[in-house]
Order: structure tokens, then sequence, then C-alpha cells
């Protein structure tokens, strides 16, 4: 299933939605995070005018989200002037797998204008292509083709800290919200780069906010900028700042981990 097709697969049904998950957007036992928050947003979407900005996210991953249908249950906490704070849960049973506020919020009137530049990058000579190969890499991982400009790939005994991948998304048409976000919780845990052998990772938390409407542009040549910033006590805390295909800054992320390892 592409990832358009996922998208595509969220139906209202009731008072809830429901989506399908197939096993080939698994990270380990559970769902893609970049795919479990952009199911949700594509609820959140039902209840608020299309022409509003996605402009953060916050995300919490309770437990595994399995593959099948899944149930989504949203609703707006807050309806402002500009913005509008939405929740959706991911719902298994009677039990909330993973919950997340979305913030919308329209264009206001402002004197500022300050955004981060890309920074130019010496790739190396031969950049390290991140190759799906089943039972080591997340099953997820194969909708992707990933080089990394700097820095090294999992399991490589590595003692960076920061990484450059340039990532696109193996499929048709262009980009909206939910690319953005699936762009954006690609990279494994940096820390894993500095393990010498495969360890399971995942993460906790997520916080993504959005600098820009990036709708309409191409699925190819995205840029990440992760960094290390903690690792302590089996948790991870990193940084990623997501560059569009024209050096466009699109998103700033943060993530809590855990790393079995």
């Amino acid at each position: 299933m592409r990832f358009s097709e996922a998208m595509e697969s969220v139906r209202r049904e009731g008072d809830s939605w429901v989506a399908a998950i197939s096993e080939d957007w698994l990270q380990g036992r559970s769902a893609f995070g970049g795919m479990q928050a952009a199911l949700a947003l594509r609820a959140m979407r039902a209840l608020v005018p299309a022409e509003v900005p996605l402009r953060g996210l916050q995300v919490t991953f309770i437990a595994p989200v399995p593959v099948g249908p899944v149930r989504i249950d949203a609703k707006v906490l807050r309806q402002g002037k500009s913005v509008t704070q939405v929740e959706a849960r991911l719902i298994d049973g009677d039990a909330t797998i993973c919950l997340i506020i979305g913030v919308f919020g329209a264009a206001r009137a402002s004197v500022l204008h300050v955004l981060p530049s890309q920074p130019a990058v010496q790739a190396m000579a031969t950049p390290r292509v991140l190759r799906y190969v089943p039972g080591l890499l997340p099953q997820f991982t194969q909708h992707f083709e990933a080089r990394w400009l700097q820095g090294d790939i999992p399991f490589s005994g590595s003692t960076k800290t920061e990484q450059v991948v340039e990532v696109s998304l193996k499929d048709d048409g262009v980009a909206d919200e939910t690319h953005v976000i699936a762009f954006a919780d690609f990279i494994p845990p940096v820390a894993l780069s500095m393990l010498a052998q495969p360890a399971p990772g995942s993460s906790l938390t997520w916080m993504l906010e959005l600098f820009a409407d990036s709708r309409g542009l191409p699925l190819n040549g995205w840029r990440i900028d992760a960094q290390l910033q903690a690792a302590e006590d089996g948790y991870t805390s990193q940084q990623v700042m997501l560059w569009g295909p024209g050096g466009e800054p699109v998103a700033l992320s943060r993530q809590s981990m855990v790393v079995f390892g």
C-alpha cells in the first residue's frame, strides 16, 4: 500500500473515522509513527477548513498500533479567531494507542519575516544509501529512498551525533501536510548509528512545528538535518530540521525516543 493509498483509506463512519494500515508500513511491532500522525491529520482535516494551514503537531505514542483497521476519534478542542486546536486519538478496542493534538492557524498580518536558510553541506565522496533489507530494517523504509550525505547509517558504530539525509517518497503526486509528517519522522534515531549491532528503538513523544504551507512540492529531493542532543538511561532526544526540495525551510521536529541497546 503506497502512502497515498493509506491516506485515501480514511473514511467517516458515524462519529469516528476508520483507516487501514498494511504490514509494509510497520516499524517493528507498531505502525510507522509518521503514518499514525498522518492518518490522524486526515481525520482532523474534516473539522478544519482546508485553507487554514497546520502549524503544529504534538504526538504521544502510547501503545503499538497494529496492522489492519484502526479507528480515529477527532474533536475540536477550541476554535478561536485565527487558531483552531483539534484532538485526535487512534483507538484499538476501547484503548487510546496514540494521542495527537493538531494546531491550525490562519495567516496574520505581521512585520516579522524570519526564516532559517539551508546550510550548504559537503557530501561524502560516496554517500551511504539506505537499502531495505527484510528482517533488518523497519518495513516502512521500503517506501522511501534515502542517502546519507553526512553522518552514518544505523548500527555502524559511529561516534557522530549529526546527520544530513536526502530522502524521497516512492509515490505519485505532490506533497501535502501528511507528506511533511512522513518525511519529518522518517529518519531513524540518530543514536542507532552509534550502535555496532542491530537493536530496536521507538518514539515516545514528538513535536512538529511547520513554518509554511508546503502543499504542491514534489516528493523527491527533501533533506533532513538531524542532531542527537542527549542520550542517557536508554532515552534519547533529537532534533530535525526538514527542508523542501528547493531548500525551503518546512518544519522543525523534536522527538523523545527509547533505544534498546
